[in-house]
This record gives structure tokens, C-alpha cells and sequence, in this order.
């Protein structure tokens, strides 16, 4: 079992960054693989992938929409995962939530992912 807690989220300003955290407890958290997912506040939106990390951080993979701003890391001593988003835009404004799977290997489908946290909030002013 793998519990997780996000953090980091708020209001910032175009252009602007954010560090988001997550937490982890469970005794399996360094075998699973993370993933970022946001839900953007548009009706009928669905949850759409972000990026994901390996177990050992050592290969990611990033949503084309991502262009190379944000970076997933992870610190499996630390039992926590970090998304810096750099050149924050209004259509990052989401609901931002982590996730591990009982895997070593990331997947940008959000139903191969068992674990989530509970969400942290990011809104990107224009």
C-alpha cells in the first residue's frame, strides 16, 4: 500500500514557476513508478498525462504539451517526487495529482496507475 500526499500548488502568475511535491509512505515506494496528471477545470475535460518517472529516475517521459517545462524527478531516500514547472501558461491551470503504480515501468494511462493523492491546485493567471 502506497499512500500519497501532494503539495506546492497556488497561484502564480504567467510565465511564473512551481515546485510540486509528493509524498510518499508504503514499504514498496521505491520499486513503483511515478506518474504527474492534471485535470484542467474545463467541462467535460479528462484527466490528461504530464509526465513519469522510472523507479530509479532514471528514464522520464513528458506530454508533447509539456515543450520542455516542466522536470519530473525523485528522491527514493526521501520517499518523495518533485514536478518543477518553469514558463507556467493559463492553460496549466489544472487540479495536479500524483500517482505510483505497482511497477517499475511509467505509463501515460492513467488507469494503469493504483495509487493517487488527493490533488493540488495550480492556477496560472494571464
Amino acid at each position: 500500500q502506497v499512500q500519497l500526499t501532494e503539495s506546492g500548488g497556488g497561484l502564480v502568475q504567467t510565465g511564473g514557476s512551481l515546485r510540486l511535491s509528493c509524498a510518499a509512505s508504503g514499504r514498496t515506494f521505491p520499486y513503483n513508478a511515478m506518474g504527474w496528471f492534471r485535470q484542467p477545470p474545463s467541462p467535460g475535460k479528462e484527466r490528461e498525462f504530464v509526465a513519469a518517472i522510472s523507479w530509479n529516475g532514471r528514464r522520464t517521459d513528458y506530454a508533447d504539451s509539456i515543450e520542455g517545462r516542466f522536470t519530473i524527478s525523485r528522491d527514493n531516500a526521501k520517499n518523495t517526487a518533485w514536478l518543477q514547472m518553469n514558463s507556467l501558461k493559463p492553460e496549466d491551470t489544472a487540479v495536479y495529482y500524483c500517482a505510483a503504480r505497482t511497477s517499475i515501468n511509467w505509463s501515460r494511462s492513467d488507469y494503469a496507475y493504483d495509487y493517487w493523492g488527493q490533488g493540488t491546485q495550480v492556477t496560472v493567471s494571464s
